[in-house]
């Protein structure tokens, strides 16, 4: 199934999802280039809400370039395959290995700001992340490592800690949803 077929048959949770959706579809037929970074307005991104076992706690890094306690994930570069891209970030920023997807289905989307910033020296403008979340899980006692190049940090934190580590004021609304889901299942 394509992504866009995946995007056609997810449920929105809120106001948010609905309004995220409708202009990602839109975004995805009158857009070019929209798995690389070619585009330089906007780019497809993936991310997940990595839990433990239990359910009860969730790993995050401290992001270098956001200064905050963060969600795994990055850009499609490419790859349409959007879960794979999530498992994939989740473990080379966390170190861990074995990451499964709880159900291969998408958990959330949203449309993130990125600002303006210097990577690698160069100035990267301000864009769109065009971003799809899936829940993945992985062993809390296996040891978590730092990806040096772009985090300083990675630990696990209950699900209300990772809301208040965060210290971008969107992202707060962006994890309390995806904990509130997360519950509710």
């Amino acid at each position: 199934m394509t992504l866009y077929e995946q995007l056609q048959n997810y449920k929105p949770y809120n106001e948010q999802e609905e309004k995220d959706k409708e202009a990602m579809m839109w975004f995805m037929k009158h857009s070019e280039n929209v798995f690389t970074r070619d585009n330089k307005i906007a780019h497809f991104s993936a991310s997940s809400w990595l839990v433990n076992k239990d359910r009860t706690k969730v790993v995050m890094v401290y992001h270098n370039l956001y200064d905050s306690w963060a969600w795994t994930g990055g850009h499609a570069d490419g790859d349409e395959d959007l879960l794979h891209v999530s498992i994939k970030e989740a473990e080379e920023e966390t170190g861990l290995t074995n990451v499964i997807a709880v159900n291969p289905d998408i958990y959330s989307v949203e449309i993130l700001t990125v600002d303006g910033h210097i990577k690698r020296g160069s100035y990267v403008s301000s864009h769109l992340h065009i971003n799809v979340t899936y829940l993945l899980e992985a062993d809390e006692e296996q040891e978590l490592s730092v990806k040096l190049d772009e985090n300083s940090g990675v630990r696990w934190f209950t699900l209300e800690e990772a809301v208040t580590a965060c210290s971008e004021p969107w992202m707060k609304q962006i994890y309390q949803k995806l904990n509130e889901k997360l519950r509710r299942n």
